[in-house]
């Protein structure tokens, strides 16, 4: 008995490592060499679509197994820091990509920044504080850590988000030029202020129990091994981006052929919740496990980095390629924003979450999903 339960642990493992790099083979190949979705058979589309999303999920599973390895060896908040790095950076990379080779979408940015903060703030934490509630009876946090977590969103997403409405020095809803080469540098500031808090100055407002040296002695015996799950790690990324790119080709194919109301909002809530997908997973599982800071570093972080590295990235692509960028939310969306950001600034005030806390949350995503449909 023990001799299978091994065999299928090994099978596990050597499934854990190979997917990423299937994964990104398979993006890489449909990206560059696969006809595109609009000239394939009805058929072969589907089939195709199903195989690329089953490949998707399951590889999700492998990088999550990879992040926590790394997450293991190198410590909190460091681990969650290095997924959210890794995820944003790829974020980014693909708007800018859209923007500099695709047919000019000034609001591309604006949904796709839009829609994480809305799925993390009330989605996943919505979900994490739920599922910990319903498991533990209630949960415990780091008042300071999560304080500065809110802080920085609150004045990144209200900056970058709400703020280009009211200025005067172009049409509603844009920076000018220096006001978007002024307000990318703040963020890129604040972000990296908070970064050096959170891993240096301020660390232990963040991680629940910093670990002895001991036990950093231990994590840094094996650091070749931890070298290849950062190696896939970031592989499984890139896959899960590439292949999540040809699932949402194909979903905005169908859009356009059912002409489909909200299909910019649709598509970025999409493509952030697969791009999200291994943060999502992380932080639900930390969350069920009692480990609710650890499970709010991931979630927040990922909204924080989102903000503060994606629009000065998707900025610095529009000043150098003169391509107009559109930033000011609507004033339903504008509305759901600050009631996601106010939610979330009391729901943690107390330092205790509980199935309520939870429940809140989602009925503010709930609301946000239902809007996206029936504007």
């Amino acid at each position: 008995m023990s001799h299978q339960a091994t065999a299928v642990s090994g099978g596990k493992s050597a499934l854990f490592y190979a997917l990423p790099v299937v994964s990104l083979m398979a993006g890489l190949a449909t990206r560059f060499a696969a006809p595109p979705v609009e000239d394939m058979p009805f058929l072969f589309e589907i089939l195709a679509s199903a195989v690329v999303t089953a490949l998707l999920l399951s590889t999700v599973f492998a990088v999550l197994h990879h992040a926590e390895e790394v997450a293991d060896h190198v410590g909190e908040p460091y681990g969650t820091l290095l997924l959210t790095l890794a995820v944003t950076a790829i974020e980014v990379s693909i708007i800018v990509a859209a923007m500099l080779h695709g047919e000019n979408n000034p609001t591309l940015a604006r949904e796709s920044v839009f829609s994480t903060v809305m799925i993390v703030c009330s989605g996943l934490v919505g979900a994490c504080l739920t599922l910990g509630g319903l498991r533990h009876g209630h949960q415990d946090l780091k008042r300071q850590g999560t304080s500065a977590f809110l802080s920085v969103l609150v004045a990144l997403s209200v900056l970058t988000l709400v703020l280009p409405n009211y200025t005067l020095g172009t049409v509603p809803g844009a920076f000018s030029t220096a006001q978007l080469a002024f307000v990318s540098g703040l963020a890129v500031l604040l972000y990296a202020a908070f970064v050096f808090a959170q891993t240096v100055s301020s660390r232990e407002d963040f991680v629940e129990n910093l670990s002895s040296p001991a036990e950093r002695v231990e994590r840094s015996a094996d650091g070749r091994r931890v070298g290849v799950n950062a190696l896939l790690l970031v592989s499984g990324l890139l896959g899960v981006v590439l292949l999540a790119e040809q699932v949402a080709a194909g979903v905005e194919n169908g859009l356009a052929a059912l002409q489909v109301r909200q299909a910019d909002a649709i598509m970025g809530a999409l493509i952030a919740s697969l791009v999200l997908m291994p943060e999502a997973l992380s932080a639900i599982r930390a969350a069920s496990n009692n480990e609710l800071q650890r499970s709010l570093n991931v979630a927040l972080g990922s909204a924080c980095a989102t903000i503060g590295l994606t629009i000065p990235g998707v900025a610095a692509a529009s000043l150098i390629s003169g391509r107009q960028l559109m930033l000011g939310l609507g004033p339903g969306d504008s509305v759901l924003l600050v009631l996601a950001l106010a939610t979330s600034v009391l729901s943690f005030g107390t330092g205790r979450t509980t199935v309520l806390t939870g429940l809140v949350h989602l009925v503010v995503f709930v609301s946000y999903l239902f809007l996206i449909a029936v504007p």
